[in-house]
């Protein structure tokens, strides 16, 4: 083959590689979400849990149960709380108590989740009422639906103060959807949150799939983050909500 004509072949080559780029392939990388008190969107629906919080040390009384359904907040509750209180996170698992019984402040997440230790639990929630500790429990339901062998431990946990976590109204899922686009470093236009609260499911779990989807779609596609992405979004999440019913 003449030079001429296979230097032409590689510069058409070169040519088409320039055209044809690849699509960016999305990391499903975790967005790192600031969960200090500041940071915590408050609203009508996590108001009293929010108090609560803020309301430490002067607490009625030393045990405190947040409930809510998966994504309401009680992650970022929880580690507000321990932020402002310096507290350590005993796992249910654990049957040892705090260092000092006199003065503690301890987290507990996920109470209502079977595989731990109740006498150890009732320990240390006994331990707070009759010392001076303070316990914060997170749960997805409340206490009477918290399923547990230990009469005394069931006693103990209807016996805390019950902070429910409502259903996030539009207001407050708008100021989560921007704060889960911050954390990704991503701007929505807030008419863009509009349309799409009106289209999805009032929850926070939607709502941080939304902004995970949102965020992946347009790092593939390198698209304008609009309503035409938005709508593109909330249809496939449709189908798949479809599919799964």
């Amino acid at each position: 083959m003449p030079r001429s004509a296979t230097s032409s072949t590689r510069a058409a080559a070169r040519a088409t590689d320039r055209v044809r780029k690849p699509a960016q392939l999305p990391l499903d990388l975790p967005a790192r979400s600031s969960l200090a008190r500041d940071d915590l969107v408050t609203g009508p629906a996590n108001a009293l849990a929010a108090e609560a919080v803020d309301a430490w040390p002067h607490w009625p009384h030393p045990v405190v149960l947040i409930s809510g359904p998966p994504g309401s907040g009680k992650t970022h509750l929880g580690a507000a709380w321990s932020e402002l209180s310096g507290a350590q996170r005993w796992h249910p698992s654990r049957s040892e108590l705090p260092g000092d019984p006199d003065l503690f402040a301890v987290l507990v997440e996920d109470v209502d989740r079977s595989g731990y230790d109740e006498g150890g639990l009732f320990a240390l929630l006994n331990a707070a009422r009759l010392g001076g500790g303070t316990v914060l429990l997170t749960s997805r339901v409340g206490a009477g639906a918290i399923t547990v062998a230990l009469a005394d431990l069931r006693s103990r946990l209807r016996a805390a103060t019950a902070v429910e976590l409502r259903a996030p109204d539009e207001e407050l899922l708008t100021g989560v959807i921007m704060k889960l686009a911050a954390d990704r470093q991503i701007a929505i236009d807030p008419k863009v949150v509009a349309y799409a609260l009106s289209r999805m499911e009032r929850s926070f779990e939607a709502a941080a799939d939304f902004v995970q989807r949102l965020d992946r779609a347009a790092l593939a596609g390198k698209e304008r983050i609009g309503r035409t992405l938005a709508q593109r979004i909330l249809e496939d999440m449709a189908v798949e909500s479809n599919r799964a019913s």
